[in-house]
């Protein structure tokens, strides 16, 4: 009787304390993160071809602001391109000129529709292109 008893308190520590530690696991990991955050961690190649070098100042220049540092997404902002999601198989360049010459409805993301950039052009968005596929290379999306 009394091993019983022993067992069943050892199980109810056990439980209790499973319970507390599970309960803090989820909370750290339900704490959102700072507006304005990088949302993924992005490698940058150890070079870039010319024409991404011109896309990397025009991505700084028309898309940073709602796309993050390198592409990374801006907590609270606008996605992260370094992601499978705009792997060339499912977002396929024509879809960044969609995008940045007439908006785009929320379809992947919960950040709402994107509107159209003012004042961007086909050769800006073309080469804004180049730039975000060669780094999504360097970080295993093709």
């Amino acid at each position: 009787m009394q091993k019983t008893i022993g067992i069943a308190a050892v199980a109810a520590v056990a439980l209790v304390a499973g319970y507390i530690w599970w309960g803090s696991a989820e909370e750290e990991a339900a704490a959102p993160a700072a507006e304005g955050a990088a949302m993924v961690a992005v490698t940058l190649p150890e070079t870039l071809s010319e024409p991404a070098q011109l896309g990397q100042r025009a991505f700084e220049a028309k898309c940073s602001a709602c796309h993050g540092d390198n592409a990374a997404g801006r907590e609270g902002n606008g996605p992260p391109l370094i992601h499978k999601i705009y792997e060339p198989s499912h977002h396929g360049d024509g879809a960044f000129m969609v995008a940045a010459s007439n908006g785009v409805r929320q379809h992947h993301w919960s950040f709402g529709n994107m509107p159209p950039v003012e004042g961007i052009t086909p050769a800006e968005v073309k080469a804004i292109v180049t730039y975000v596929r060669e780094v999504q290379r360097a970080n295993g999306i093709n």
